[in-house]
């Protein structure tokens, strides 16, 4: 079975994003997402593989044997745009997409350019969505806090 090469690794989150981000906005709107997701979370940020910030973790087991870790939320500050990891199929989220702001919608991840095309109360309504779907349904740091 193939390894997931998605880990929490022990870099340091600020030498990611002050070596890997080239542009001032973006690195101001990622420190104010590790904010936002730090408190909505209550969990500190940590890297997950070489470009992933998560907080928190759970423990999902697919129907194929595959089973691994990821954070309970996280995001991404990639060239063309932010990936958020913050959607789950919860009953709700999708109604939430609607005042979200403008982004695109991915398999997985919402993408976006910039902070301020989002919906700050919406992202924290979607996130906490999430982190309550994970708890229900995974094994789950989240029931630690």
């Amino acid at each position: 079975m193939a390894k997931n090469k998605t880990t929490e690794t022990e870099v340091s989150v600020v030498d990611f994003i002050n070596s890997y981000v080239d542009n001032e906005q973006k690195k101001a709107d990622s420190f104010r997402l590790i904010e936002l997701m730090q408190e909505w979370s209550g969990f500190e940020p940590r890297m997950w593989g070489p470009t992933i910030i998560g907080f928190g973790s759970y423990h999902y087991k697919y129907t194929s044997g595959h089973e691994g870790d990821a954070p309970l939320l996280g995001f991404s500050p990639r060239k063309p745009e932010f990936s958020l990891y913050v959607y789950t199929p919860a009953k709700d989220n999708k109604h939430l997409l609607d005042n979200l702001g403008k982004f695109k919608m991915g398999k997985a991840c919402i993408y976006m350019k910039k902070l301020s095309d989002i919906d700050i109360p919406t992202l924290e309504k979607l996130c906490k969505a999430s982190i309550e779907y994970l708890n229900e349904h995974h094994e789950c740091a989240c029931r630690e806090n």
